[in-house]
């Protein structure tokens, strides 16, 4: 295969409506039909966009770069020659092709999908042929996108004369990838709302909330001047008995140093406890400090998202409403426990 030879990935809709019009025609398509016939549209991305944006006007800022780049790349950017991975939902197969034709406007095909490509279907294969990896980067969210991590494995599928081998689960070596990125994801989903939604005093609120969840009860100190303190904890309904937890939370995402976290420390009694949480990270003096402290811990926004995975469904529901998490089961690497 040669090294400057392009894989796609396009998906056929969100729900493969697309499928048999992709197989039967021999074509891969995009919808966004209102935008019309692209051929004219001056061959730059601000033009593409300036194009869509005139057509469809109720566009969200953040939506438009996204969605007028895949119709800019598909018209442009994807050359006669190039291969394409398509996942068929249906079939759950994966269809391998070239692309032999240029960009045509077709609604007389589709009128949902208009915009086209010829291709040359070279080869179908059931989707357990191929590593987690793979079949992970091909699910992207977008229609139209390239395929770099594990386009070696989807080349080599296409070149084999014969069926390829099916890649063992137990020596598929991918699998922690798709974990790790799984959980990657989700992790920066829940700390950009945070920091979005709950910037300030809310952010209080929420870490109070949280802490009820693991069995304390809480007083969150009003807006305003709250001498260091964000939240106090304890166990008993009046306060009384140890442990008492006393709580600064920060909802920045920057990095907390030793000053900040010395401040807090000077507040809390040998008899206490001290907590900071935040969205962001600490300094290595920070965490050497806290660490030469029995009675200081600190949560950064990683820990923070795991304490909030553990008690999720025992958050309060305007909390569940603004983190929307559902679960779900991700493949596990064998003794991954005990990295």
């Amino acid at each position: 295969m040669e090294q400057d030879t392009t894989l796609w990935g396009i998906h056929a809709g969100k729900t493969g409506d697309a499928e048999s019009l992709f197989i039967d025609n021999k074509i891969v398509a995009l919808g966004w039909a209102e935008v019309g016939d692209l051929t004219s549209i001056p061959k730059t991305r601000e033009a593409f966009k300036s194009h869509y944006l005139s057509k469809l006007p109720l566009t969200k800022p953040a939506a438009l770069p996204g969605s007028a780049g895949q119709l800019f790349r598909f018209v442009n950017e994807m050359k006669v020659g190039d291969l394409v991975a398509f996942p068929a939902k249906h079939t759950k197969t994966i269809h391998l092709g070239e692309i032999i034709g240029e960009y045509q406007y077709s609604p007389g095909k589709s009128k949902g999908y208009p915009n086209q490509r010829a291709v040359k279907w070279l080869r179908e294969l059931p989707r357990t042929h191929f590593s987690q990896g793979a079949l992970y980067e091909i699910g992207s969210a977008l229609s139209l996108f390239t395929v770099k991590t594990y386009s070696e494995e989807f080349f080599a599928a296409i070149e084999s004369k014969s069926a390829p081998t099916p890649i063992p689960a137990s020596e598929d070596k991918t699998v922690a990838d798709v974990k790790h990125d799984v959980e990657e994801s989700t992790s920066d989903f829940i700390l950009k709302i945070l920091a979005q939604e709950t910037k300030g005093h809310p952010f209080a609120d929420f870490v109070g909330n949280l802490l009820q969840t693991m069995g304390y009860r809480t007083r969150v100190s009003p807006p305003g001047v709250d001498g260091g303190i964000d939240i106090v904890a304890h166990r008993d309904e009046l306060g009384f008995e140890p442990p008492i937890i006393k709580v600064q939370v920060k909802s920045s995402v920057g990095s907390i140093g030793d000053p900040v976290i010395s401040q807090l420390y000077g507040k809390v009694a040998q008899s206490e406890f001290g907590l900071f949480v935040t969205l962001g990270t600490f300094t290595s003096q920070a965490v050497q400090f806290a660490r030469a402290k029995h009675n200081l811990r600190l949560i950064d926004g990683d820990a923070l998202v795991q304490l909030i995975l553990e008690h999720y469904e025992q958050l309060d529901s305007k909390y569940k409403g603004l983190i929307p998490l559902r679960r779900m089961y991700i493949p596990e690497t064998a003794g991954s426990d005990q990295e």
